[in-house]
């Protein structure tokens, strides 16, 4: 049985958050093409692909069991209804599927491991790096 797997966070109005989860999606694919062949990514809302046209680009290539993984950290509305929904939506037009949606990321070693590495990158670039520098994210005033 072929599986297919979709990740999919919020959307957003910036292009730049979208490409970042459309190249994690390109990433995991690449990473793990062995175990899976089938990776789409999606945005809840906001922007395309959306869930319904990542289901369908998974059924048409040969999904019969879909995978959603939202790229969440916890488990709210969006996970427990939102996506939920427009999962269910988008498998009624394929009866040939069958789909699950993921834990979201939550917590985790390696997301603990992941705040040390951003922690201690901005503390040895002494709190200043190319991508915050003169932005209020740099905490300078400006």
């Amino acid at each position: 049985m072929t599986t297919g797997i979709i990740i999919v966070d919020h959307g957003s109005r910036l292009a730049e958050s979208n490409q970042m989860l459309e190249e994690v999606a390109r990433l995991f694919a690449q990473r793990f093409t062995q175990k899976y062949e089938i990776v789409e990514p999606a945005h809840m809302e906001l922007a395309e692909p959306t869930i319904a046209a990542a289901y369908a680009k998974c059924a048409a290539r040969g999904a019969e069991r879909i995978i959603v993984c939202p790229f969440f950290l916890g488990p709210g509305k969006h996970w427990t209804k939102d996506i939920p929904q427009l999962t269910s939506d988008a498998a009624s037009k394929f009866p040939q599927t069958r789909y699950h949606i993921t834990k979201t990321l939550g917590i985790d070693d390696l997301i603990l491991d992941l705040l040390d590495k951003r922690i201690a990158s901005c503390i040895e670039q002494e709190y200043s790096c190319e991508n915050c520098k003169g932005t209020l994210r740099e905490g300078e005033l400006l």
